[in-house]
């Protein structure tokens, strides 16, 4: 993680974070927090954590006057945070990370949709619980007083902000219509149907405005902030594959004496067990059981090795059944790990090994020596023959 000063819309320093992947950047995106929110909720933190398992580095930042940003919060407007959108915009281009992919969470997700026209590098745009106008922040802002100079004293989350009267005047001016429509990239739609702060009717009157390629998903039942874990984490998976097929992303690069690649493992969860896995353009999950304190979003990594195995084996069956014309219709595979005590003497009293228990079912008019044939092949399987074999494991710090 990096800290990043650049200059906002009237010259003050605006704070940020850029969060790179541990490998080769294969795309860039622009995070636009929530109306006085900051850079560093948790929302945010889970999607740049996701992104960057795939290749993203991701930049936040707080808006003028907020979190770590110079500037006082009463003088901003919308329209002044579009212009630090796209300052942030510049900024990462000057660093040769030029944004294809804005994310905007509520305000932020109405100012990444008026901003995007003016990044030439942005293809697609999430929001996530935005509003379809920008006056729809001021509601929340009724039971305030205006003082004498038109401030209103404001509390959200903890926190007192004062609000000025241009901001105000300018969302109440401010409409999106125009920028939806005229968008020109392609736009995924998350909210919430209980949000209570952004009703879900916003969501409707983006995506009916939006035109294709446009994409809706549900956040169920999470809150405006997205303040769960799970929730988070959904957001975040959601935005990473679906932005996959809108940006151009290069296959990250491998070793010469790899030829399958490299696969990275990156920790998604400091607080449980979560792991990204990350193979070219394919990405799955690694998880541990909640009984063992993982959330169960994802296969254990004994359950990896074993679909390692089963899939190595229907592979090696088909093709051998290919090559030979023979009637194979279909095949299935069942592999199940357990350890048990070792009853040969060599392997040593008291040790354990690892047993893997596979059941192979063959389908199709398949004569006895044909399915005889093929069982023998399954023990050939390259994941089989490496299993059996003692392997090597070179580690080194990276």
């Amino acid at each position: 993680m990096e800290k990043i000063i650049f200059a906002g819309h009237d010259g003050h320093s605006l704070a940020a974070r850029l969060d790179r992947p541990a490998g080769a950047v294969r795309a860039a995106a622009l995070f636009a927090h929530c109306f006085t929110c900051g850079k560093d909720i948790h929302a945010a933190r889970r999607i740049a954590g996701r992104l960057n398992a795939l290749g993203f580095a991701v930049l936040r930042f707080d808006f003028t006057g907020l979190g770590q940003s110079d500037g006082a919060f009463e003088d901003t407007t919308f329209t002044s945070n579009v212009t630090d959108i796209v300052a942030a915009a510049r900024h990462m281009d000057s660093m040769g990370l030029a944004p294809g992919l804005l994310i905007g969470h509520s305000l932020g997700g109405a100012a990444v949709l008026k901003a995007a026209r003016q990044i030439d590098s942005v293809r697609a745009v999430a929001t996530l619980g935005a509003p379809a106008h920008p006056e729809h922040v001021t509601k929340h802002l009724q039971s305030a007083e205006a003082g004498p100079d038109g401030v209103r004293e404001i509390t959200l989350g903890g926190r007192r902000l004062r609000v000025g009267p241009d901001f105000l005047d300018d969302v109440a001016t401010e409409s999106l219509e125009g920028a939806i429509r005229d968008l020109k990239r392609a736009i995924l739609v998350m909210h919430a149907p209980r949000d209570e702060i952004v009703g879900i009717d916003n969501a409707t009157e983006i995506f009916t405005r939006a035109k294709h390629p446009k994409s809706f998903v549900t956040l169920d039942s999470s809150d405006h902030l997205i303040s769960s874990a799970e929730d988070a984490e959904y957001a975040a998976g959601v935005i990473a594959a679906w932005a996959q097929r809108y940006l151009d992303l290069p296959a990250p690069a491998a070793p010469a004496d790899a030829p399958e690649g490299v696969v990275r493992v990156t920790e998604a969860d400091p607080e449980g067990f979560q792991q990204d896995v990350v193979s070219g353009r394919h990405h799955l999950t690694a998880d541990e059981p909640a009984a063992f304190g993982g959330t169960d979003r994802g296969l254990s990594p004994y359950g990896l090795l074993a679909a390692a195995l089963g899939a190595c084996t229907a592979m090696t069956v088909r093709m051998y059944a290919r090559r030979k014309r023979w009637p194979l219709t279909d095949i299935r595979v069942d592999v199940a790990h357990d350890k048990l005590h070792a009853r040969d003497a060599e392997a040593g009293a008291g040790q354990k090994v690892d047993r893997f228990h596979r059941a192979v079912c063959l389908a199709g008019e398949l004569d006895q020596d044909q399915r005889a044939r093929l069982m023998q092949v399954a023990d050939r399987c390259p994941v089989h023959q490496t299993l059996e074999r003692a392997s090597e494991i070179v580690t080194e710090r990276a």
